[in-house]
């Protein structure tokens, strides 16, 4: 799961990657995007290893990717955040001292998407026209019309600013666009990074539009902490009140805006979290562990990190039939344990 981190120059984009992923950016990279795993801290993992007592825990991670800054001109940005089309999530971050203002570059960002988006479908336009001025079998003809009209249509929802969820058009026509991988329409939150002596961090929370998440931190002051021993990082926080931002709790907020969410696999051999759309079902969480799973699957056995940790056992698990049997289309929930039954 690829997070791109984005933000205009001079953000802090990249401290926050280097404390988020504990490696530091190669300035020599800068031009381009740098990537780096963070694990998706889960305590509940802990809670299985002693249950099983594996030969190993494996931890679902998001993939954080650094890219170039963003110009305030919006000169060059389409080609910077065309490097973005994979990614699942957006994450800004704004700065927010020296006389810099989130707000503003919130509805900035917001602007600089669309107008990437728009080259992107432009451009595909112009190539579907130059096309149909040539023969074509009436099958792939028709389907280039139809694919112009579609594409006409979201131009024209995104000139008057309006996201492709609040266009008139069908679900039909919007699959069409997916192959594009609208940056405006990616999942994404806004970080805005603090002076280390912010005061009152909740004042930026009206900067976002109300369904993005914002979260305000320290991203410098937070990486200077990162670098001391717990015992120093302890003195200097008491001594001089600053501090205290929860790294695990903010990769796991980054994790719920990108619409994931974590489910569990557990055995002898291995405990392992892994990753999830919200709304995803059995078989397409077996399709995440290995395809031959998703092909041959017959059901599902479920059972919740909650029952397990109490009851302390599978076996007693089974015994007090707490282990449920589901079906491919099942909608996983965020405490479930999967053991995926198939046939080969």
């Amino acid at each position: 799961m690829k997070i791109g981190l984005v933000g205009y120059q001079s953000s802090g984009k990249s401290t926050l990657f280097e404390w988020l992923t504990g490696v530091t950016p190669d300035p020599a990279l800068s031009h381009t995007v740098q990537s780096a795993m963070a694990p998706i801290p889960e305590p509940r993992l802990e809670a299985l290893r002693k249950i099983y007592n594996p030969k190993k825990v494996t931890v679902a991670a998001l993939e954080l990717v650094d890219t170039p800054g963003l110009s305030r001109t919006h000169e060059g940005n389409a080609a910077r955040l065309a490097l973005l089309r994979e990614a699942g999530c957006l994450v800004l971050v704004s700065a927010a001292f020296d006389g810099s203002d989130p707000a503003a570059d919130i509805g900035s960002f917001a602007e600089d998407l669309m107008l990437a988006d728009m080259e992107i479908i432009s451009g595909r336009i112009e190539r579907v026209e130059q096309a149909l001025v040539k023969p074509l079998p009436r099958p792939e003809h028709e389907q280039l019309v139809h694919e112009e009209e579609t594409l006409k249509l979201v131009l024209a929802a995104m000139e008057g600013g309006k996201p492709l969820g609040q266009a008139d058009m069908t679900d039909e026509q919007l699959r069409v666009t997916r192959s594009f991988r609208l940056l405006s329409e990616k999942p994404r939150m806004v970080i805005v990074n603090t002076a280390d002596d912010e005061e009152d961090p909740g004042r930026f929370a009206s900067a976002a539009p109300q369904a993005v998440t914002l979260t305000a931190v320290p991203a410098g002051l937070e990486l200077e902490l990162s670098r001391m021993s717990t015992e120093d990082r302890t003195e200097f926080e008491e001594e001089m009140g600053v501090g205290g931002t929860d790294r695990d709790q903010l990769i796991r907020t980054i994790l719920d805006a990108s619409g994931r969410k974590l489910f569990f696999t557990t055995s002898e051999k291995e405990v392992r979290s892994w990753m999830l759309c919200k709304g995803g079902t059995a078989v397409e969480a077996a399709a995440g562990i290995h395809t031959d799973l998703a092909r041959g699957f017959i059901r599902a056995e479920v059972m919740t990190t909650a029952d397990l940790i109490r009851t302390g056992t599978e076996r007693e698990m089974r015994a007090k039939h707490l282990v449920r049997q589901e079906p491919k289309d099942y909608v996983v929930g965020d405490d479930d344990i999967l053991l995926i039954k198939f046939s080969v």
